[in-house]
């Protein structure tokens, strides 16, 4: 399995381009897959410097339907012919909202509806190929991200916190599985016990954003005790999983989970690579 990201707030090579967005390619000798299309099509001119072919696209699996993680797609749409877009329906039939630093949309304007043939909508949960999942995560043992608090969805009924029924998440492998978490709006352990619901099977890499971002003035999220939480569940139930993150994932908590996780935390950028 090739992963490389395509699109990151993060980059060390200069001739590409960054943004607050997420989008993954990854290809296995029966598929390749995007996972989220960023914010814009930067993703496609990193695609092209980097030598992916994104005509060759089978699947786009889209984790939720905010901007940063769905804002590719139209001009994915008009270049890719034949790709399946995997996604839920609540990720472009509510609108969304951010009120950190200020009240603001963080929805996508576009009317998808003359590419309806090319959508697949998921319920619950779904398989393709008997090894890719992609599911919502149903687990709330524990607590979701703090910076949740911070993000409101409209379904029709005016504004309200949102509660994140449009999340998907997407694992690929039928043992040794590569899960993609998006942003993680539902909590990295709700999301990993989810999972650990599927009998013989093991978590071997996890890769997306957190959602445990940086406290700021006027803005507290985890303290180092709940990060500290977090590590010691992880380590005590996944001591063999490794983990890739960045996108929504703050620099300083990244640096209190590598404490802890050591080397089995990386930490992705725009154009970071990795064989599976």
């Amino acid at each position: 399995m090739k992963i490389v990201v395509l699109s990151d707030n993060r980059k060390l090579n200069e001739s590409l381009e960054s943004e607050h967005g997420l989008c993954v390619y990854l290809e296995t000798e029966h598929y390749k897959c995007l996972l989220d299309t960023g914010a814009s099509d930067n993703f496609i001119r990193n695609a092209e410097k980097l030598g992916i072919s994104l005509n060759d696209i089978d699947f786009v699996f889209i984790s939720h339907g905010h901007v940063d993680h769905i804002g590719g797609l139209p001009v994915f749409l008009e270049l890719n012919k034949k790709a399946k877009i995997v996604l839920s329906k609540n990720a472009i039939n509510q609108k969304f909202f951010s009120k950190r630093n200020g009240l603001h949309s963080i929805s996508i304007d576009f009317d998808f509806s003359p590419y309806a043939e090319r959508f697949i909508f998921v319920d619950t949960e779904i398989v393709f190929r008997n090894e890719i999942h992609a599911f919502n995560s149903k687990i709330t043992n524990y607590p979701f991200p703090k910076a949740n608090a911070t993000l409101y969805k409209d379904a029709g009924n005016g504004l309200e916190l949102d509660d994140f029924n449009h999340e998907l998440v997407i694992s690929f492998g039928t043992n040794n599985l590569f899960v993609y978490t998006g942003c993680g709006h539902k909590g990295l352990l709700n999301i990993l016990s989810s999972i650990s619901l599927f009998p013989s099977k093991r978590i071997g890499t996890v890769m997306g954003g957190f959602h445990l971002l940086d406290s700021k003035p006027k803005q507290e999220f985890e303290t180092k005790s709940e990060i500290e939480r977090i590590t010691v569940e992880i380590k005590q139930k996944y001591p063999q999983t490794n983990f890739i993150t960045g996108h929504c994932t703050g620099e300083k908590v990244y640096q209190q989970l590598k404490e802890q996780l050591s080397d089995r935390l990386t930490n992705f950028y725009t154009g970071y690579s990795i064989t599976i």
